[in-house]
């Protein structure tokens, strides 16, 4: 089978190369999955570049994200050989290959009519969207949430859940192409940060008030400028710092419009209740079902063309998900 691997230290098109392995054996409470469909996440390029926290040995396969069907399993294994599911691969054997062996632990079943390049997208950015929101913000009907970045793939997830619990969505943007990407995944309000000021245009928006629930994946001037338009109680969800720059952050403000700052780190969230993951999977499902959630994608790409997709990645000029087929 095919696989990529990284190689050496450097940016995706050096780092990475096509290597054949042999197909690996299931060992016990494990599954082998046929890849289907894979997606690409930023970390990925980070990880090329050997500067994301995780660093593993080289050479390794990358890859957190994929679709596929179950083709074998190992002993103590419950879960159907002909089962369509999306998985997490871990380092060192990641996704980005033809067949990945995954711990059942880290299987998730998916219905029959959701496509394995949608599917390859969703649990990243699906699964923090829904974790912010419902958990850890308890965003109500009714209530205005701001989305930073609203055209991303955690950006866009986070769209169509806030619209999902009921929410008035206004999203942010730097650009007229990703405006109308927003309007069509259902935003209320899409404001290009480019051409205006985002935080006059919220107050506008809610009349004064300022938006209950911000969502910013960006941090940096962004996490500064969200703290003005921020509603009394209101929840500022810290999802990431795609900005570059992690903000410091004034207790005396957030006491004077007695807000919260919301840390949301979803991955720990899933290694320590991992049941918890299992259930809001299903919950996920549901809205799929029901027509509420769609993953967004930008462009399936063939196996071949992993280093040029990562570059238009990390270009930030993408929105929704990367996908690629094996």
């Amino acid at each position: 089978m095919r696989s990529w691997f990284v190689t050496k230290i450097g940016e995706p098109n050096d780092a990475l190369e096509i290597r054949e392995t042999p197909k690996p054996v299931p060992q016990k409470g494990e599954v082998l999955i046929q890849v289907k469909a894979f997606s690409l996440n930023f970390f990925d390029i980070l990880q090329c570049q050997g500067t994301y926290q995780e660093k593993p040995s080289l050479p390794f396969t990358p890859g957190a994200e994929v679709a596929g069907v179950i083709v074998a399993k190992g002993a103590g294994a419950k879960i159907k050989t002909g089962q369509r599911v999306l998985a997490t691969p871990k380092l060192p054997n990641g996704g980005f290959t033809e067949y990945v062996t995954v711990g059942e632990d880290a299987v998730y079943p998916i219905p029959e009519d959701l496509p394995f390049e949608q599917a390859a997208g969703m649990h990243i950015t699906y699964h923090t969207a829904y974790y912010a929101l419902s958990s850890k913000a308890n965003l109500q009907k009714g209530e205005s949430l701001l989305i930073h970045a609203g055209s991303g793939g955690v950006g866009s997830a986070a769209i169509q859940i806030g619209k999902a619990l009921g929410a008035k969505v206004i999203a942010t943007v730097g650009s007229a192409e990703k405006q109308e990407v927003c309007k069509r995944l259902g935003a209320d309000v899409v404001i290009n940060y480019r051409e205006g000021d985002f935080v006059q245009a919220v107050k506008e928006v809610t009349k004064g008030k300022g938006a209950d629930v911000i969502f910013d994946p960006v941090g940096g001037e962004v996490f500064h400028r969200s703290r003005k338009c921020i509603a009394f109680d209101g929840r500022l969800l810290l999802i990431g710092f795609a900005g570059g720059t992690i903000p410091d952050a004034p207790m005396n403000h957030a006491l004077i419009k007695n807000y919260s700052l919301v840390g949301v780190h979803f991955g720990y969230f899933r290694k320590l209740f991992p049941e918890k993951v299992k259930k809001a999977h299903a919950d996920l499902m549901q809205l799929y079902i029901a027509g509420k959630i769609n993953p967004l994608i930008y462009q399936q790409y063939a196996f071949e063309e992993v280093p040029q997709a990562l570059d238009e990645l990390g270009s930030r000029h993408t929105w929704g998900k990367l996908v690629v087929h094996p």
